[in-house]
């Protein structure tokens, strides 16, 4: 019921001009887990939950998912265009090294959506050049999305024993930025 609530104030204000997708950016976040429960996934920094989010590129959610965090971020890319929030997908999907991959370079060309994230360090064949990632400068924007969502005490900590809790108390927390732009 709250991803319906999500989806139809983002197309609301996509219609009205406030939401513009074609300029993504992507990301996730860790929120440790004192519990257990479904989707809690162990790591070096204790047990947890990340947030994957995508913003537009004004900093307003265009999708929010929560997945075990012993799960690498690029398997989830996928995934988190299921919670995507609006039809139309966007044009460039800007993310940071941790999305540097051919395959999902491929599966997202597939979609029409361009991947723009700087190479790794081990990377052997280079296929971004500097004009697409200065896209990459306004980055700022997702991690400024997570730093209004950990604002919200409930999201820093996962109490809940249930993953379907945690989830629409993160989808309530973009609830709220999306009304603060009426």
């Amino acid at each position: 019921m709250l991803r319906e609530v999500l989806t139809q104030l983002a197309n609301t204000l996509r219609e009205e001009g406030t939401i513009d997708e074609r300029e993504s950016f992507i990301d996730a976040t860790f929120a440790a887990a004192k519990g257990s429960g479904a989707e809690v996934g162990l790591t070096k920094r204790g047990k947890g939950v990340k947030i994957l989010a995508i913003v537009d590129r004004h900093g307003l959610p265009l999708s929010v998912s929560t997945h075990a965090a012993n799960h690498h971020e690029v398997t989830l890319v996928q995934l988190s265009f299921d919670f995507y929030m609006l039809e139309a997908k966007p044009e460039h999907l800007i993310g940071d090294r941790a999305y540097d991959s051919d395959g999902l370079d491929d599966i997202l060309k597939q979609d029409g959506v361009n991947l723009i994230a700087p190479h790794r360090s081990t990377r052997k064949l280079k296929t971004q050049d500097g004009r697409h990632l200065r896209r990459y400068e306004r980055r700022w924007l997702v991690e400024r999305f997570f730093a209004w969502l950990q604002w919200k005490r409930r999201l820093l900590i996962r109490w809940e024993y249930y993953a379907t809790n945690f989830l629409g108390f993160v989808q309530l927390a973009c609830i709220t930025m999306l009304l603060k732009q009426f």
